[in-house]
């Protein structure tokens, strides 16, 4: 079979072939071989590139990102009248000016006021970000962004610099008297805080430049997170009509998300606080107003004051690493299997509290246990390597680094097309990976690790190497 023809089905089926199973495991062999020896004159080709990415960026729709309740308010498309709305001039883009036609009645029928949803609509256009049909520029799904695509590693050196360490530093000793006041009021670490500061905008450095109201409408009109983005456009004029913003302040990220510690809008409704006392909830001028509403979200979410997020550890020979499997047991529990802390000493928390073993790059890298606090980190953003990153920013403001352990940057790791097939193969083997998606998540390495505990192979860590591929390939 010709590569490009190999390639064709490959895509059209998700890893998957309309032959046999031997076959298609073959076809795909062939292919990947393939593709390492042309890769560049392949993914460079205009056809076979906008295929590709089209493939990966369906595969990829349901993502941690949009797990969020996903309800309009508003009602159904076609429910609600114009006759209260001015019209508006023509953005350029015919689908565009439909949706915002149909979505303002709505609004204004669902008790939104008309005026404010006038002028929060009235001067999108279309991104090519969104809407452009170059698939380099229009790469809004979760698995092309950086916290899902690149090695943890990468991600990770890139996000906890030495500058965020320094400027972090500097910033817990300006703003003393502030976070003395935020920790009193809503019991969290103001390093926890810095560091989600740290991540978001750089320190207030840099809070994006786009207009949150035309990207969230970009956002209903490329389809995939409409009701999400109609919600998040609802919360937004909500926000103008209760006199907290107006609408020339509404410059956010990429996504939408807004101010220093970057808040969709409706958990800006829900959370931002007035704490300068000015009679604002101002997120992007105030750093006070804008730490002190993350530390609001961060205890709603469950943040456990003077806990820690996760210790680095050491195991002895011979540990079972198939217990990294994302179950949370006593700290007691673990010391007795062997675990200690990377750094000596204490874990830093009662052995009564709970922890799981997590290895971010399998068993031949860092390990870490990951307390409670770990996953309040990631309802800012569903990633390990966000959290992680958090987590080792928080310690780094105030001198500790990590981790120790080397990162196994040896590893030949899988692209997100063999991250597909590894998740339906594991699936055709009764190891339920979930939905093929090409993101290799705690899902698809429970079952890669469940499969290699089933077969005797160790170590049962459940890390997507090229070898572990091939290992599942084998069994099928």
């Amino acid at each position: 079979m010709a590569l490009a023809q190999t390639l064709e089905q490959f895509l059209r089926k998700r890893g998957t072939y309309t032959g046999g199973l031997r076959e298609s495991i073959m076809a795909y062999r062939g292919l990947r071989e393939g593709v390492r020896k042309m890769s560049e004159f392949v993914w460079k080709r205009p056809i076979y590139g906008i295929v590709a990415g089209a493939a990966l960026m369906t595969a990829c729709a349901a993502s941690p990102q949009t797990q969020q309740p996903d309800v309009s308010p508003v009602g159904p498309v076609g429910g609600g009248s114009a006759s209260v709305l001015a019209p508006f001039a023509a953005s350029g883009h015919t689908g565009m000016d439909a949706w915002r036609a149909d979505f303002a009645a709505r609004a204004v029928a669902g008790g939104r006021d008309a005026d404010v949803v006038h002028a929060t609509l009235a001067s999108i256009r279309p991104l090519d970000l969104y809407l452009g049909e170059d698939v380099d520029i229009a790469k809004t799904d979760v698995a092309s962004q950086a916290e899902f695509a690149k090695p943890i590693w990468e991600y990770v050196s890139s996000a906890v610099t030495s500058d965020r360490k320094t400027r972090g530093a500097d910033r817990l000793s300006e703003l003393t008297s502030t976070f003395d006041r935020i920790e009193a009021a809503y019991g969290v670490d103001r390093e926890a805080i810095t560091a989600i500061w740290a991540m978001e905008t750089n320190l207030g450095s840099y809070i994006g430049n786009f207009d949150a109201a035309n990207t969230l409408a970009n956002m209903a009109v490329e389809g995939r997170r409409q009701s999400f983005a109609e919600s998040e456009l609802l919360a937004l004029m909500k926000m103008q009509e209760s006199g907290d913003v107006a609408r020339d302040q509404l410059t956010s990220g990429w996504a939408g998300a807004m101010g220093q510690t970057q808040f969709m809008p409706s958990t800006f409704l829900t959370y931002a606080v007035d704490f300068d006392g000015d009679g604002r909830k101002d997120l992007w001028n105030s750093a006070p107003d804008a730490l002190a509403s993350a530390a609001n979200y961060l205890r709603a979410s469950g943040y456990q004051k003077d806990v820690p997020w996760g210790v680095e550890v050491l195991a002895p020979s011979g540990f079972d690493w198939s217990l990294a499997d994302g179950e949370d047991r006593r700290l007691s529990t673990w010391a007795s299997y062997g675990l200690s802390p990377m750094a000596g000493g204490p874990f830093g928390a009662p052995d009564t509290a709970y922890a799981e073993l997590w290895l971010p790059t399998g068993a031949t890298g860092p390990k870490y246990l990951l307390f409670k606090n770990f996953n309040v980190f990631k309802t800012y953003n569903r990633s390990d390597s966000y959290a992680f990153s958090v987590g080792l920013l928080t310690d780094g403001v105030v001198g500790k680094h990590g981790p120790v352990a080397i990162w196994p940057t040896e590893l030949e790791l899988l692209t997100r097309r063999d991250i597909m097939v590894l998740q339906d193969n594991l699936n055709r083997l009764g190891f339920d990976a979930g939905s093929v998606d090409g993101i290799a998540g705690r899902g698809t390495k429970g079952a890669l690790r469940r499969f290699q505990k089933a077969n005797a192979i160790i170590p049962a860590d459940g890390y997507p190497t090229t070898v572990a591929l091939e290992q599942v390939l084998d069994a099928n």
